[in-house]
């Protein structure tokens, strides 16, 4: 999958209503991850609490166990959506893995460093290999022999 494929139709790309108000609200990036797994959870856990720190806004996280077809309209279906960590930006492209992960920090504090090591030209397919075939795939079998890849959500009422 191109970690960058691009759906500009889709309607929510960089926008999310804000507490169900009818105005959408503006996000530089959307963040999905599986709330389902410990050590994803307590990574988005600890950059938000960097973000809210340091007053970063623009960046919406999102549990991907708490709906299903999240990201449908980018070709993602629910169980590669657990497999790794997502992010659109704000004009739609989908990012995901490492990729995902540069987009975060580079709007973080003491990360753009790790933004700009990760995407140096040799150090980059590497660290997609490392992120993509041993730790996502090796936390993902863990994830599944506990029984904390949950079965999609059942779809929300249109």
């Amino acid at each position: 999958m191109d970690p960058t494929r691009t759906v500009p139709e889709h309607p929510e790309a960089g926008t999310a209503p804000q507490n169900g108000a009818d105005t959408p609200v503006h996000y530089d990036i959307h963040v999905y991850y599986n709330g389902a797994c410990p050590v994803c959870r307590s990574e988005i856990h600890h950059y938000r609490k960097v973000a809210r720190r340091h007053g970063v806004d623009g960046i919406a996280w999102t549990d991907i166990t708490t709906e299903a077809g999240l990201l449908s309209p980018w070709g993602v279906d629910d169980d590669a959506i657990v497999r790794r960590l997502h992010v659109v930006d704000g004009e739609g492209r989908l990012l995901a893995g490492v990729d995902g992960f540069i987009e975060i920090w580079k709007r973080l504090p003491r990360y753009g460093w790790l933004a700009r090591l990760s995407s140096v030209r040799w150090i980059k397919p590497l660290a997609d290999v490392l992120y993509d075939r041993v730790l996502a795939a090796a936390l993902y079998r863990w994830n599944k022999a506990k029984g904390r890849v949950p079965p999609p959500p059942a779809p929300t009422a249109v």
